[in-house]
């Protein structure tokens, strides 16, 4: 099996030796995705909705140059800083999607890449 390698200037460029998604087969896998500005790299920190808000446009900026949508997604992972931050995270989180949500953990974590407070990757199919 053969793999695709996927970048878009849409998203923000890998901070270490990884790819923003790839594709083995019919699965896509997107890389976790951090609250950065691709067009500036200014990273968002205000407020969990504004963060949340900004990695859901990342990634969908990964899924649309795979020619793919939220409605392949069939697998996300959430990491957050702090359970606290659930709610709010989650209300932005469900509106990209339109009922057919994929599957899912969110965990709490020590910390994440550049003091951000939520990271998601998604897998998705590819030919649904």
């Amino acid at each position: 099996m053969s793999k695709q390698v996927f970048k878009t200037e849409k998203a923000p460029a890998p901070i270490g030796p990884y790819n923003q998604a790839v594709r083995g087969g019919n699965l896509l896998f997107i890389s976790g995705q951090v609250a950065i500005i691709p067009a500036t790299g200014e990273l968002i920190t205000t407020d969990i909705k504004s963060e949340t808000h900004q990695v859901m446009k990342n990634l969908d900026a990964i899924l649309s140059e795979a020619k793919l949508t939220f409605e392949h997604v069939v697998k996300t992972t959430i990491f957050l800083s702090d359970m606290s931050l659930f709610v709010e995270m989650n209300e932005v989180y469900g509106s990209y999607f339109t009922g057919d949500y994929p599957a899912r953990e969110t965990v709490a974590v020590k910390g994440l890449p550049k003091g951000v407070n939520v990271e998601i990757s998604m897998i998705a199919v590819v030919g649904m």
